[in-house]
């Protein structure tokens, strides 16, 4: 009892201040603790170092029994292991455990006591359970002592004397033998060995006996318990052959009429079911004939139709007659026979439609015809005939591009077809008007060919279409009907008969007999032939003879195709709503298809034509039209079947790279050939150059037509105008603003080629930056052309082109970005670094000119003499350059340049004659020096002020003198 308690005679320390009243401060009663070392191995299964475990807590045996504070142990390994600091310290009773007194029991000894009392009470009354029946257990005892004395063979369940071990074991012959002279003891022994057998069956007597004497009411009662219920089984007897004779009378007069009532109804029905199942044979009986028949016609449905009909009423019907038991597997093989010849019939339409002459309309061939094959093959689930009809659209294309050449190559009377036998070998003969006349007729003919296949297949799928749309209906109209079925069964409340006569309920008979014409009446709608006769009034109501031309489970419902087609949808159709559904797909992708495959067709006779670097060879004119064209035919395509095929306008876009580099190369390598043959000196503008910069400025970047008489009349100019601002250039800056233009034009014809154009064009504008600054800059055009020298002029007519150039950055770049989508508008930075590239080679041109007359001056003036005459010839030198070098750049570079460049060549000057005057030390103190110094100053200034254009510069020559300190 005290077990099932629920406390514990240990305090529980979640209970809340039972024990505890005060809280304890762990930091007043603990000390530091002093690490010991571990003496003992690393267990393995610690994971962390520094975290405290029980295994830190041991130490071993010679640590335990050895004081470490004695003075003799100091030099001893474990003083050594442990430290000096090891001290005894004495062990402070734990603060977390509490002191438990008796009166921690207290509040439990007052829970179990009344428990207690209880226990003691019951053990006091209840007496012990070894105080029974003494005598029952001696006897009991005595009983199994007697038994064990009987041998365990006896008591197996399995004991029969017949077995042989069984035999020996119980009756040993040893005890039979009487040879030897030893008979005597053998009877001695054999009448032991019956006196032993006979102890034991009194034995067993005795308890058998002594088991019934325990169990003798029981006997008795069930002899008297006998007695009473042969008494009630007679009374029973009786009672049951009362009842007996009572149901007899009542069936003679109250049932028998009316079970032979039923009878008759019943035998009658029977009749009438053997009657139907008669003409019902008859009627299959002439399901082979008409199906030949209907198949002479090439009615491929109905024969379908009327073979699953029969079939069906032969697994359901006429199941085990006996006459029709081959009738099925023939149907089979008819049925796979009819697959056949409905596959090899739309493989035939197939052919003929897609080889039809393509001067035809794209009306569809046989539309009915078209319809009717597309119905049989989905009703015998033969889904392969797209397969089919897509390897007839393959061989067709391979057909008309065949034809085309042939049709061209035979109408060029320069190519002999008995010299030149490949097909593909004539068709290269042919130029480029000639090929692209027969691309124009390839590309025309596949037009007019996508647009056949996609009427045919609108028609096919229209069919598929209109038996997914019934497929849904019927399903729809089935569960309104079971709903409604539903409704009735659960209204109605009919009481059933339970009496039986003959295995059937009698409410059954009742309502066979009212169901049969409706029976009768729908196999004869689902079994009747073309052939069948009309129905007789053979004992049979007028419902029962109702025939129909079509199964109940053939009931049609009409729509119709593009065309105007009606068609027969029928319920019998084997094919899911899914299987329909991707059916539908694929005859969508099929149209795709074909459009790919008119475009892989193409794009081989484009490879094939290409193969000597035809395509690779073309002018810009006739690669544009070329493109135009193939443009034309994707979109062409695009609109007939939905969808842009990506092969040919992937060959587009190859071809159209080559080009693109092509494009290129010929336009650098003419760039590189101008500039090396550019000897730096200005050109005249023609006046067709004049007309296409004014194009531009007018917003227009395209090359101009041009007019013959009118660039006879005009003479060329000096200088290239733009926008009000005068360009001196030379010829190679020309015909580079012509080339960007013709950059910008194609980009205007093939808009697919604008970002590797826009890359192009930059790599040539940086080509021209780069090269020219060899031959300027570098003096590159003394080897390569063959000058004497860099002049100033040169540089002044380089910096003037790299401005023309400058200027039109901005122009080009507003163009492309026009033509780009915007996720590639990154590319235009192309433009900024080109134009910052030129911007930094025009200003090293400014600073060459000034290093010019820089290393000039330094040269000059170091020489540079303070005394008469007045001027100097230092000066006289120092204004004589300066006028050539203004005489050099004037006409060249504009004037606020000019004023810009002289400016900064005055500094320079004035630098170089302050550090000589320095040098001197002559210093503005209005003496003789200082006068002629001031004397050569006023002849430069005047003399550089007199130069055109520089007559309001601010000079300030007073900086030449250092600042009185």
């Amino acid at each position: 009892m005290a077990s099932s308690h629920s406390s514990s005679p240990v305090p529980q320390g979640s209970s809340s201040d039972v024990f505890f009243k005060k809280e304890v401060d762990p930091t007043k009663h603990i000390r530091p603790v002093q690490s010991l070392p571990d003496v003992c191995p690393k267990e393995p299964t610690v994971t962390d170092q520094h975290r405290w475990t029980i295994y830190h807590s041991k130490v071993n045996l010679p640590a335990a029994l050895n004081d470490p504070r004695l003075a003799k142990r100091e030099s001893d390994f474990f003083t050594k292991t442990w430290g000096p600091d090891f001290v005894d310290t004495e062990v402070i009773p734990s603060f977390y455990l509490p002191q438990i007194s008796k009166e921690h029991f207290t509040i439990y000894q007052q829970e179990i006591s009344q428990r207690e009392k209880i226990h003691e009470r019951c053990k006091n009354i209840c007496p012990p359970k070894d105080t029974f029946d003494r005598t029952l257990v001696h006897t009991h005892d005595k009983s199994r002592t007697d038994l064990e004395q009987v041998p365990k063979i006896f008591m197996k369940p399995d004991f029969a004397l017949d077995d042989s071990l069984t035999f020996n074991s119980v009756l040993p012959w040893s005890h039979f033998n009487t040879a030897g002279g030893k008979g005597n003891r053998d009877a001695a022994s054999s009448k032991l060995l019956q006196e032993k057998l006979s102890h034991y069956l009194d034995i067993v007597e005795v308890n058998i006996a002594h088991q019934i004497s325990l169990r003798s009411e029981a006997f008795f009662h069930a002899m008297t318990s006998q007695h009473e219920l042969q008494d009630y089984l007679k009374k029973t007897s009786q009672a049951v052959k009362m009842l007996r004779d009572k149901i007899a009378q009542i069936d003679k007069v109250m049932c028998e009429g009316s079970l032979h009532i039923l009878r008759l109804a019943l035998t009658r029905n029977n009749c009438v079911k053997v009657y139907n199942k008669l003409k019902l044979m008859a009627t299959v009986h002439q399901t082979q004939p008409t199906v030949q028949v209907l198949l002479s016609t090439s009615e491929f449905v109905g024969a379908l139709d009327l073979i699953a009909t029969t079939q069906e009423v032969l697994q359901q019907e006429l199941q085990g007659i006996h006459s029709f038991r081959h009738l099925g597997s023939q149907l089979c093989e008819l049925e796979k026979l009819i697959d056949k010849m409905m596959i090899a019939e739309f493989s035939t339409y197939s052919h003929s439609d897609l080889n039809r002459p393509l001067e035809d309309d794209c009306q569809v061939l046989e539309e009915e015809r078209l319809v009717s094959l597309v119905f049989g093959l989905l009703k015998q689930r033969k889904l392969n005939f797209l397969e089919i009809y897509s390897e007839e659209m393959i061989i067709t294309a391979k057909n008309i591009i065949k034809q085309c050449v042939i049709n061209k190559v035979s109408q060029i009377e320069e190519i002999d077809t008995d010299v030149v036998v490949k097909l593909a070998d004539q068709m290269r003969m042919l130029n480029f008007p000639q090929w692209f006349d027969l691309l124009k007729d390839i590309f025309s003919k596949f037009t007019v060919f996508l647009q056949r296949v996609k009427a045919t297949l609108n028609i096919i799928h229209s069919v598929v279409l209109s038996v997914l749309d019934k497929n849904q209906r019927t399903r729809e109209l089935e569960e309104i009907s079971q709903q409604k079925n539903a409704a009735k069964d659960n209204s109605l409340d009919t009481e059933v008969a339970y009496l039986i006569h003959e295995g059937m309920f009698i409410s059954d008979a009742f309502s066979e007999g009212e169901l049969t014409p409706m029976v009768v009446d729908t196999a004869s709608q689902r079994n009747v032939s073309p052939n069948s006769e009309p129905c007789s009034s053979d004992s049979v109501s007028e419902p029962e003879c109702t025939t129909d031309s079509s199964s109940s489970k053939e009931q049609t419902s009409s729509s119709a195709t593009p065309g105007g087609v009606d068609i027969m949808v029928s319920e019998d159709m084997k094919l899911t709503d899914l299987e329909l559904g991707k059916l539908a797909n694929n005859i969508q992708e099929l149209l795709y298809s074909a459009s790919d495959i008119c475009h892989d067709r193409a794009v081989k006779f484009l490879m094939s034509r290409a193969k000597d670097g035809f395509l690779e060879k073309l002018n810009s004119m006739e690669f544009i039209t070329l493109s135009r064209l193939m443009e034309t035919f994707i979109l062409d395509t695009e609109q007939i079947c939905g969808r842009k095929s990506m092969s040919l306008l992937g060959a587009l876009q190859s071809q159209a790279n080559k080009f693109v580099n092509r494009f290129h190369e010929e336009r650098k390598t003419k760039l590189s050939l101008l500039l090396d043959n550019e000897r730096w000196k200005q050109a005249d503008v023609p006046a067709e150059f004049q007309d296409l910069v004014d194009s531009i400025s007018d917003g227009k970047i395209a090359l101009p037509e041009k007019k013959l008489g009118a660039t006879e009349e005009r003479k060329p100019a000096e200088v290239l105008i733009v926008e009000g601002q005068q360009y001196a250039v030379v010829g190679t800056v020309l015909l580079l603003i012509r080339i960007i233009l013709e950059y910008c034009q194609c980009v205007d014809n093939i808009p697919s080629v604008t970002t590797d154009m826009l890359t192009r064009l930059s790599d040539l504008l940086k080509y021209f930056n780069s090269r020219s600054c060899q031959l300027v800059l570098g003096a590159g055009a003394l080897q390569v052309v063959g000058l004497k020298t860099i002049t100033t002029k040169n540089l002044a007519l380089s910096s003037r082109c790299l401005q023309l150039i400058v200027h039109y950055i901005p122009v080009i770049r507003a163009h492309f970005e026009a033509r780009l989508p915007p996720k590639q508008y990154s590319m235009l930075r192309h433009f900024d670094h080109i134009t910052k590239d030129y911007h930094d080679h025009i200003a090293e041109i400014s600073a060459k000119l000034v290093a010019i007359m820089d290393s000039l001056f330094d040269k000059l003036l170091s020489k540079y003499e303070v005394k008469a005459p007045v001027p100097s010839a230092c000066f006289r030198n120092i204004c004589k350059q300066m006028a050539k070098m203004h005489e050099a750049i004037f006409d060249l570079l504009p004037e606020e340049q000019t004023q810009m460049l002289f400016l900064r060549i005055n500094a320079s000057y004035k630098l170089h004659l302050k550090k000589q005057l320095s040098h001197l030390n002559v210093i503005n103190d209005g003496g003789p020096q200082n006068g002629l110094v001031t004397a050569d100053v006023a002849f430069y200034t005047g003399n550089l002020q007199a130069l055109k254009g520089l007559k309001d510069l601010d000079l300030n020559m007073a900086e030449i003198w250092e600042q009185k300190r």
